[in-house]
């Protein structure tokens, strides 16, 4: 994770919400929307867990920078 990231706080809108691609947001639309602030600062432990044991996406898993970033969102308190 870059250093500025570390200390900079993120938003939902612009560094999170960006990382959930068309094809993951249908995916899990039985469960939330990837793409809702609420839906994600409600299950994004679950989220983080998924995206971490390789069950989310299901094509793929996330670079680790990806993960990181959700990851520092989550710690450093979630913001829109």
């Amino acid at each position: 994770m870059a250093s500025s990231e570390n200390t900079e706080q993120l938003s939902f809108a612009k560094d999170i919400q960006p990382l959930f691609r068309d094809k993951d947001r249908e995916s899990m639309r039985f469960a939330f929307d990837l793409w809702s602030y609420k839906d994600v600062v409600a299950n994004a432990q679950a989220i983080l867990d998924a995206i971490r044991s390789k069950k989310m996406p299901c094509d793929g898993a996330w670079p680790d920078e990806h993960v990181e970033r959700l990851q520092h969102w989550i710690e450093t308190g979630v913001k829109p």
